[in-house]
């Protein structure tokens, strides 16, 4: 099964985001980027893989912070980018790596506003999952060895950093149905239930046309 479709994926803490997305890239037969945008990042910026990682959307405002992470973003001297803080600097070498894996074909791109660096682009769709509270509580429970309680005190503050992180870098509310072409609830279609809805999303899409499409 073929596309030309590059698909976001935005995702709520235990919302199976990830794991729906490798469902899909495999129906399709297409590649999934998320740690590995770090990766392509560091290696094409020059600035060490670690640094992303710590960064990796979670939105810094300090700039005391800023100037002393700069002092290990060493290689990144000679780029348009040096006199800017390091949290920039981060999110703009993601945003031209998101580009540049995107130029090379579909593929599905998890979170670090992959759907806001490709909105000029024509074959995107960009899907947000969301999940009722107790169903990611007992997933990351699950995952993570962790009581309920200490599983809903992740949830709530690792969607904190990714709400903070998208709403500080884009034009647009993380979550928000009016930020995404498609929501979807995981908790109510299960995984497969959500990758599939991803998939016939995708195809009716594609089969329309982009003349047909205009309302």
């Amino acid at each position: 099964m073929k596309t030309n479709t590059i698909i976001t994926i935005g995702r709520e803490f235990g919302s199976a985001g990830r794991e729906i997305g490798y469902k899909v890239a495999e129906a399709f037969g297409i590649k999934l980027y998320d740690k590995e945008m770090l990766a392509r990042a560091a290696k094409e910026s020059g600035i060490c893989e670690e640094i992303f990682e710590t960064h990796d959307e979670k939105p810094t405002n300090s700039f005391l912070y800023s100037l002393v992470m700069d002092t290990y973003s060493m290689g990144y001297s000679g780029n348009t980018y040096t006199d800017m803080p390091i949290n920039h600097k981060v999110f703009l070498a993601q945003f031209d790596a998101i580009k540049k894996i995107a130029d090379e074909g579909p593929c599905i791109l998890v979170g670090r506003c992959a759907d806001y660096a490709l909105e000029s682009y024509k074959n995107v769709v960009s899907v947000f999952i969301h999940a009722d509270m107790n169903a990611r509580i007992r997933r990351i429970a699950r995952i993570y060895d962790l009581t309920d309680a200490k599983a809903k005190d992740l949830i709530i503050k690792t969607d904190k950093k990714r709400s903070s992180y998208y709403n500080y870098y884009t034009n647009k509310k993380w979550s928000d149905a009016e930020s995404y072409e498609l929501c979807l609830t995981s908790s109510e279609l299960g995984i497969e239930g959500t990758a599939k809805a991803i998939i016939d999303y995708v195809r009716l899409k594609e089969s329309i046309g982009n003349d047909e499409r205009h309302i």
